[in-house]
């Protein structure tokens, strides 16, 4: 019991910590690329200084200038802007260690889609992951990146096709958990890597009495341009693992697919706006089609489920003696699954009463998408699955 207690308490506080750090990385990413294309040159700034911005906030006039490579000398007092994004790194990483490593064959495993081991299961989540970040540093540093189009569909191209590989290997919720941990990877690597180094080498020649390479600098915003395009897809993944019927349905590497490329549209329209440039209305349009076509895409069912193999309509015992079989062993008010105290989430299975009342969502994660059960455990059939489907479908 106290295993279980430990591990879901871990698994909050560091869930909690993850999120607050997340919303001070991305807010000041978001106020900074804001900062950036809202600053106007004007002849009377000191020299050196691109531009500035005058801003309203909290009672009080704010005027903000910025250096296009550095001041003449070293201000007394500096802030960095670092441990946000550390912090989002690492309180992810131990919160993917003790959610999906821990407990890699409810989470990270998927039999039916690929038989593997927990062990092979996290190694294989580990090496994809460091691998990912090399191959993006690699292109960046060999100069791909300074062609931006085509760099972006490159890039673009290469995740869904991580994310296709993803979906093959490990459980959906564990492929989307992937594809997102490999975006923040780079997001903070972005950071560790190059960001914070090449400021610190501007600070350094600063102090010694030298001019900055103005190079530092491109380099460093190029990669935070990165980080900028990149940050809303990188939330929708790690709040998937909540909707069974975006990483659990057929088609989910599709669904992630359209989730890449819409979060990028979407920054561009909110950057334009902030530049003064004419605001791209079309934005909108182009995220409406995507957000159909996912609801489309969501609808089709897990994999090789046909109700119309069924050779009789299914009835309420068919489902009773499904639900019992194969979720009532954690979804009790007593579970007799190793290592589970209390029925998950507070929904409980084991009786007839209890499944009619929990229809609905017994659909939404066991019919309408292959959530439940986790990592297919219990070998839940794709049959069961249509039958499911076929009975709450004549319910209605």
């Amino acid at each position: 019991m106290w295993g279980s207690i430990i591990s879901e308490w871990a698994s909050l506080l560091l869930r909690w910590l993850h999120v607050v750090a997340a919303i001070a990385w991305i807010g000041s990413s978001f106020y900074f690329i804001a900062l950036d294309l809202s600053l106007r040159p004007d002849s009377k700034l000191p020299e050196g200084v691109q531009g500035e911005a005058w801003q309203v906030h909290g009672g009080g006039f704010y005027r903000i200038m910025k250096y296009l490579v550095a001041p003449a000398q070293m201000p007394d007092e500096l802030t960095w802007f670092k441990w946000e994004a550390y912090t989002t790194w690492l309180s992810g990483f131990a919160l993917m260690v003790v959610v999906y490593y821990l407990e890699a064959d409810l989470f990270l495993v998927d039999k039916s889609i690929l038989d593997l081991t927990p062990f092979q299961a996290g190694l294989f989540s580990l090496c994809s992951l460091a691998l990912a970040w090399l191959l993006y540093e690699g292109a960046c540093r060999t100069g791909l990146a300074q062609r931006e189009l085509p760099f972006a569909i490159g890039g673009y191209l290469f995740l869904v096709a991580l994310t296709y590989a993803f979906t093959h290997v490990l459980s959906g919720r564990g492929a989307f958990n992937q594809i997102g941990a490999i975006i923040g990877t780079i997001m903070v690597a972005n950071v560790f890597a190059l960001i914070i180094p090449n400021q610190k080498k501007i600070v350094a020649a600063l102090l010694a009495g030298q001019a900055p390479d103005p190079k530092l600098g491109k380099t460093s915003k190029e990669r935070s341009v990165h980080n900028n395009y990149l940050t809303l897809p990188v939330v929708v993944l790690m709040i998937s693992n909540h909707y069974p019927l975006l990483y659990a349905t057929r088609f989910n590497w599709i669904i992630v697919a359209i989730i890449l490329a819409l979060g990028p549209v979407i920054r561009h329209f909110f950057n334009e706006r902030h530049a003064g440039r004419k605001s791209p209305w079309w934005v909108w349009g182009v995220a409406a089609v995507g957000v159909i076509a996912i609801l489309f895409l969501s609808a089709a069912g897990p994999r090789e489920v046909k109700t119309s193999a069924l050779s009789a309509q299914p009835t309420l015992a068919n489902v009773e003696e499904i639900v019992m079989s194969r979720c009532s062993m954690c979804h009790a008010a007593e579970p007799v699954w190793a290592g589970i105290v209390t029925a998950p989430k507070g929904i409980l299975l084991d009786a007839p009463e209890h499944i009619h009342r929990n229809i609905r969502l017994i659909g939404r994660v066991a019919a309408w998408s292959n959530a439940m059960p986790p990592g297919n455990i219990t070998e839940m059939t794709s049959e069961e699955r249509a039958i499911l489907a076929a009975y709450i479908e004549q319910a209605r």
